[in-house]
């Protein structure tokens, strides 16, 4: 029987991406996306509610990911989903499920005076497309560094 891991979002960075190198120096970005979400009860009131989700790149998009993007950017993300354990310092086995970026497009462009780094137009346009064809391996995937989730409350 087939099975699929899949996921498709659209949102904004909620923290500037952090760039890492594994033991292998492999690059690897983490980073975070909100997404939105509104509807009307029966009651015809309107309510809202925010995800949020983890995600990792590798490679070379991991670099794109660290030069070109920032906190607010709006992006399309696809990828598949990936669950990875270690055990905290206090013997507490901890969890979390992250979205391996594949591909990844920027939806708007940096104005003039926002950040420090503006690409030209030759290095990057609104909606370009950048897909990483590297697949990490589970030694891969379990280096990268957790304090990252003190950073998150987690």
């Amino acid at each position: 029987m087939r099975s699929i891991n899949k996921v498709i979002i659209i949102g904004n960075l909620t923290r500037d991406p952090e760039m890492r190198q594994t033991p292998n120096g492999q690059s690897v970005t983490t980073f975070g996306v909100a997404t939105n979400r509104q509807w009307v009860t029966k009651g015809n009131d309107k309510k809202a509610s925010t995800e949020f989700h983890e995600c990792v790149a590798w490679a070379h998009l991991a670099e794109i990911c660290a030069n070109y993007l920032q906190k607010g950017n709006l992006v399309y993300v696809e990828g598949y989903l990936k669950t990875r354990s270690w055990d905290s310092p206090e013997g507490i086995k901890k969890f979390k499920t992250e979205i391996v970026v594949q591909d990844l497009v920027i939806l708007e462009k940096r104005k003039a005076g926002e950040g420090d780094y503006i690409p030209s137009e030759d290095e990057i346009v609104e909606g370009t497309h950048y897909e990483s064809t590297f697949e990490p391996s589970d030694e891969d995937a379990q280096s990268i560094p957790n304090d990252i989730d003190k950073d998150l409350g987690l």
